[in-house]
Parts: structure tokens; C-alpha cells; sequence
């Protein structure tokens, strides 16, 4: 559901704003965009099922923070899978230094 929910660039813009600036009404999100504020309202729904994000009420507003660990698992994820490939091409290079030098 991470992946899914970050695969949006508007979703993956607001994640970012939030990650910079800190927490921010969801009215001054959506003033940095060119959608209507319902719009954003449902991209940062989408943001909180995946819980990237968290919403706390004061009063009548609404304020949006970014939640890093699943950015993080997700991260750790990519880490490993890039040491594999590592080794996998690492291998691929060796085989082929070993045909070139036969």
C-alpha cells in the first residue's frame, strides 16, 4: 500500500512539502497546488491509509505530518535489493572477463 500511495507525483510532492516544512494545515497544502482542495483532501486520504502520513485536529483545523518509517522500510527494502543486483552483475562482470580473456 506504500508503494502504491507514493506512486502518485502529486502524493509524492505533498509527502516531500511535509518532510521540509514540518506540519501544515491541510488548506496551506493545498494552496501549493494547482487542484482544488478536494482534491487534496483525498490525496492525503490516500497518504493516511498507507500511514505516511498523520492528521491531528486543533479546533476547526486540520494539521498533516509526514510519518518516515514506512519511507524507511521501503528504503531498506530498495537497499537490499540493490546489493543483490550488485553481486548478480558483479558475477556478470567476472563471466565475461573470463570469456574475454579465453
Amino acid at each position: 500500500m506504500v508503494l502504491k500511495a507514493a506512486s502518485d507525483p502529486t502524493r509524492r510532492a505533498i509527502l516531500t512539502l511535509l518532510a521540509q516544512e514540518g506540519p501544515l494545515r491541510v488548506t496551506d497544502i493545498a494552496r501549493r497546488f494547482d487542484i482544488s482542495l478536494n482534491s487534496v483532501s483525498k490525496h492525503i486520504k490516500v497518504l493516511e491509509n498507507a500511514s505516511l502520513v498523520t492528521r491531528r485536529t486543533e479546533w476547526r483545523e486540520h494539521m498533516i505530518e509526514v510519518q518516515m518509517a514506512p519511507l524507511s522500510e521501503i528504503d531498506q527494502w530498495f537497499a537490499e535489493l540493490r546489493s543483490i543486483w550488485a553481486l548478480r552483475l558483479d558475477a556478470l562482470e567476472a563471466a565475461l572477463e573470463e570469456d574475454k580473456d579465453d
